[in-house]
């Protein structure tokens, strides 16, 4: 993306972000909505992931779900704006919060906050960096202005920014000094430093460092889902109870069981899952490409 681009990008994100959320909202809706009927290699992506984790239905439903997909998708980028522009009381005003654990707690113990790549993840990570102060790993994004704006607005509240491929001591030595750590580790990021272990019954490259890290820092834990709320009404941020007995003594293990807690939010809310990603770009040896 060229200079000219770049500003257009910033431009029509900050209009974005001084109009009303269910405005936005609805227009990213229509929006996504319009693009799922033109041929695209994302919209084959999603169908594939959705034929591959939920065998068994018609290729209607398959379609019907890939659309909704879509919708909230392409609305989630809209909405961007908000969430990278946005007032601080703004954001508040469109995201609830529910914890099982105390966010008021002034002597916490080291924490791994653990996303999950739902459509609302972003506004999910800007609300914890008002709350509390944290640092985030990033993976580092192919267009460099792109890249420099996201890290720019996401840490804008005062959330460090870290790209995930820093040194492991430094996000240990932010654990000890009692920063929680927020990151997301259910994307294929390749086979180093992965397993594969099932994703709805599929062998899908897993990451292994949220144990890796959490053995290190002797950290706790803490999953967290946001969710997109029905009728434009905001979202939902759920926090839960730190994983139990996690980590392990078996990293391949603590993958399954990552993977078991996400399935079963997916469960609840499956077209806000981000079902674009080739979650299953990288195959065990042997098995064949799915895309």
């Amino acid at each position: 993306m060229g200079q000219l681009g770049h500003l257009l990008v910033v431009a029509l994100l900050r209009a974005l972000s001084i109009l009303p959320y269910p405005l936005v909202a609805r227009l990213g809706s229509a929006l996504g909505g319009a693009l799922y009927a033109l041929p695209s290699r994302r919209k084959q992506i999603v169908l594939v992931n959705l034929r591959l984790c939920f065998p068994g239905k018609t290729e209607r439903e398959y379609s019907e779900l890939a659309k909704e997909h879509f919708r909230h998708v392409v609305r989630s980028y809209l909405e961007r704006g908000i969430q990278w522009f946005g007032s601080a009381q703004k954001i508040r005003d469109i995201v609830q919060i529910e914890s099982a654990i105390d966010l008021e707690d002034k002597n916490p113990p080291p924490t791994i906050f653990m996303g999950f790549h739902f459509v609302g993840i972003e506004i999910g990570c800007m609300l914890y960096s008002l709350k509390l102060p944290v640092a985030a790993l990033y993976t580092h994004m192919s267009n460099k202005r792109i890249c420099d704006l996201a890290k720019r607005q996401r840490g804008r509240f005062g959330a460090e920014m870290i790209e995930r491929s820093t040194s492991a001591r430094k996000v240990v030595r932010f654990l000890q000094e009692g920063k929680p750590v927020m990151l997301a580790a259910d994307m294929d990021h390749g086979v180093e430093n992965s397993v594969f272990v099932p994703f709805f019954g599929v062998p899908a490259c897993t990451l292994t460092s949220v144990s890796r890290l959490a053995r290190l820092g002797r950290a706790r834990v803490v999953p967290f889902v946001t969710e997109v709320l029905p009728d434009f009404k905001g979202y939902r941020l759920t926090i839960f109870e730190p994983l139990s007995d996690f980590p392990s003594a078996s990293d391949t293990n603590d993958a399954r069981c990552m993977n078991a807690f996400l399935e079963a939010q997916i469960m609840k809310i499956p077209t806000q899952y981000y079902w674009v990603h080739r979650r299953f770009k990288h195959r065990p040896p042997g098995m064949p490409s799915v895309y």
